[in-house]
């Protein structure tokens, strides 16, 4: 079966706003990921050391915020979804696969590297912005705020400043 073409990014960007707006319409609030991350460290947390748990402002504040049960935090679902929506849609354009993709300059044991502290440095980020690039930068920018707008800046901003740096890792 012959792979699909991606989507018109013009149409993906607008789609992707349909979404948006239509969840904040629903939901009253915008889209976010980081904070599924840390519902599933607190519900963790909350299960192994329940004595720590209990003990901790930190986690007392995070239940308080979902009370009944952390699991039950609509940003869980809500990643679910995203992850579950993506492997369809990989289905559906045959490009469903179990691949480590990297450039021909780098070997998987630095891709593997760069990418977990990536991720990490990304998630501590993430933390102190109050939010990651779909919270805070997507619904920033949807609502106007001038923090959304200024985290998109910093985010793309950085990205090309670094890519000078990376490029020849991915390139040849």
């Amino acid at each position: 079966m012959e792979t699909k073409p991606y989507m018109n990014a013009y149409t993906a960007g607008i789609l992707l706003g349909l979404v948006l707006l239509l969840t904040i319409y629903i939901s009253g609030r915008g889209l976010g990921a980081s904070g599924a991350m840390k519902t599933v460290v607190v519900g963790a947390m909350a299960t192994a050391a329940e004595t720590h748990y209990q003990g901790a402002d930190y986690y007392r504040g995070y239940a308080a915020e979902h009370p009944g049960s952390v699991w039950k935090s609509w940003l869980l679902f809500e990643v679910i979804g995203v992850l579950f929506g993506a492997f369809v849609s990989g289905l559906v354009a045959n490009r469903a696969q179990l691949k480590f993709e990297r450039g021909p300059a780098i070997g998987v044991g630095i891709r593997t590297a760069g990418a977990i502290i990536g991720g990490a440095l990304f998630g501590f980020g993430s933390q102190l912005g109050r939010g990651c690039t779909s919270g805070s930068a997507l619904s920033g920018m949807a609502v106007m705020s001038l923090g959304g707008i200024l985290t998109m800046l910093a985010i793309f901003g950085g990205a090309y400043a670094l890519a000078f740096f990376f490029r020849r890792l991915w390139l040849k």
